[in-house]
């Protein structure tokens, strides 16, 4: 896509008449309901079953982001709490994601890490994991504070998001493999500057390559610990893409170094290359599909036809105008 295009759409995101119009319209919900589970928790729930019966992992996403009172933050606190509660009930196979932006991060330091103390210890009575999404550059280096925080107040079942598309995401992995720090690695879905990330798709898809031999490596280096056998904790490389090449590259590298395919996984978006997700499986690979549910669903739905617009002319053939 044009830079112009995902601008766009980017801009769209955050727009309040944008949101207006579209969250009100079915058409679009029908629409974003191919990345969205829906807006409860029992919809998050039941599409995590409908992967794991395919042999597919997930991680649970109760979206929102920009949180602007504690209140709200501690709202959506007790919300990924009940999160980790509905998981261990049902029995599936699953983490969770969090944005610290939801948490609190916005408003102070403080309140995050507070509200974040209280996920992660929830997550540590079920035997589970807390992945920490990266959101813009403006908060970068923020969310890697509080992730460190909370590693040294004792949590060490937390992991976090790097975005190849950052100049510093090379360094950034090599400092947090130093720490054992579990990565998922995603091209990046904001729009940034040329002052703090790669302009060019190719330039983009080299530093994947580059960073995903990096957590390759890490891995070996660190005894490749492997997924757990609930599904939960991940191994240490996460690879977030839907990129066949990317996805090529690092099962070539792998083998090539001697990584087991438990010792690493694929990650993927709900509603996004399913065929890719059951191709992986079948040839013995881990997969975890990132399930976002919510009503707080149009930001998260921008993003995703900013980075792939074509997907707008892929998905109105399916709504039938009435």
């Amino acid at each position: 896509q044009t830079p112009m295009v995902r601008s766009f759409f980017s801009y769209l995101s955050k727009a309040a008449w944008a949101r207006n119009i579209v969250t009100k319209s079915s058409i679009f919900w029908r629409m974003a309901s191919r990345f969205i589970a829906g807006e409860t928790l029992a919809d998050g729930i039941q599409t995590i079953k409908s992967l794991n019966s395919k042999g597919i992992n997930a991680t649970l996403d109760h979206l929102g982001e920009d949180t602007d009172s504690p209140q709200k933050a501690r709202q959506a606190t007790q919300d990924i709490l009940e999160a980790f509660d509905a998981i261990n009930e049902a029995e599936v196979r699953a983490n969770v994601s969090v944005k610290l932006t939801q948490i609190g991060l916005g408003i102070s330091s403080e309140l995050c890490l507070e509200n974040l103390e209280q996920i992660l210890k929830k997550a540590q009575g079920y035997n589970s994991f807390v992945r920490i999404d990266m959101e813009d550059s403006s908060v970068t280096q923020q969310t890697l504070d509080v992730l460190r925080t909370a590693m040294k107040n004792g949590y060490d079942n937390v992991g976090i998001v790097i975005q190849a598309y950052l100049y510093r995401s090379e360094d950034d992995i090599r400092s947090l493999l130093s720490e054992c720090v579990k990565i998922r690695l995603c091209k990046g879905a904001y729009t940034e500057p040329a002052k703090v990330a790669f302009p060019k798709m190719q330039q983009i898809d080299s530093s994947y390559d580059r960073c995903a031999s990096l957590l390759i490596n890490g891995a070996l280096s660190l005894d490749c610990p492997t997924i757990s056998s609930c599904g939960k904790i991940p191994p240490i490389p996460a690879l977030a893409t839907h990129d066949a090449k990317r996805i090529d590259y690092a099962k070539v590298y792998a083998e090539k170094v001697g990584l087991a395919k438990d010792a690493m996984e694929f990650q993927m978006l709900n509603g996004i290359r399913r065929d890719l997700q059951e191709q992986l499986v079948e040839e013995g690979y881990c997969v975890r599909v990132y399930v976002p549910y919510g009503t707080e669903w149009y930001p998260y739905f921008m993003r995703r036809i900013a980075e792939r617009p074509a997907d707008l002319l892929f998905l109105f053939p399916a709504i039938k105008l009435r």
